[in-house]
């Protein structure tokens, strides 16, 4: 099984309606009679690209197609190793720990880490993906839970800072690839000079994707932060408990 797929068993459907199921099945006869390759991808993997597309048959076989085509391309050993983007994950830049409220797995970003001048565009778009897969692996098992959320704390963030290539590609492939994964993201800390990068990445991001974006005003973190992560699950920096540990981890 691929790694971006969750335990979930295919052929079993206990939860969602039974028209929706109808539609996914119809969806995997369209695709696979057009590539083969769909029959390894599980019927959740195929709900989430259904919704992604208001449930467009056409349009969903489209977009998973892309992603058939794309898989054994960007992860040719069907997963991408920690050596692969050693570079990325040596600066520190996102944590992968705890879970919210809602059993979604956290991942905790911090931007001023983050130097165009210090990266590699290849290895960035593999180390999207490293991410992507390493917390979704980090769903809880037959909970129903699908997405995940994260904290991109700004806090610092400069002109030296920002990196448009890198943040379209990986807006791309977690929309393109990852449909349906992204619960919430709470932008903390955001400086002024911030919104001038966000006004250009803000019309590539997809309607339903936009309201899951929540920027935190500083006088409201605290209690922002608290209503959606337990303490135990929360970093110390941010007055909870958790420590956070090294990137990879």
């Amino acid at each position: 099984m691929d790694c971006q797929q969750a335990a979930t068993n295919g052929g079993h459907h206990d939860d969602g309606d039974a028209a929706e199921w109808k539609q996914v099945a119809e969806l995997r006869a369209v695709t696979e009679a057009q590539d083969p390759a769909c029959k390894d991808e599980d019927d959740y993997m195929l709900r989430r690209f259904l919704r992604a597309r208001d449930h467009h048959i056409g349009k969903a076989s489209a977009m998973l197609l892309k992603y058939l085509k794309w898989k054994p391309t960007a992860k040719p050993h069907g997963c991408i190793s920690e050596s692969e983007v050693a570079h990325e994950l040596s600066q520190g830049k996102l944590y992968l720990q705890g879970h919210d409220r809602q059993g979604r797995p956290m991942i905790y970003g911090f931007g001023a880490r983050h130097h165009p001048s210090n990266r590699d565009l290849d290895e960035f778009k593999r180390f999207v993906v490293h991410v992507l897969d390493a917390t979704v692996a980090r769903l809880p098992p037959g909970a129903g839970q699908e997405k995940f959320a994260a904290v991109a704390d700004l806090k610092g963030w400069g002109y030296s800072n920002c990196d448009i290539r890198a943040y379209l590609a990986a807006l791309e492939i977690m929309q393109n690839y990852y449909p349906e994964r992204l619960g919430r993201v709470f932008l903390i800390h955001v400086p002024y000079v911030f919104m001038a990068a966000w006004k250009i990445v803000y019309p590539f991001i997809d309607d339903n994707t936009k309201k899951k974006f929540v920027f935190v005003a500083d006088k409201d973190l605290h209690r922002t932060l608290r209503e959606a992560i337990d303490d135990a699950q929360l970093p110390e920096m941010y007055g909870g408990k958790l420590k956070l540990a090294s990137p990879s981890n």
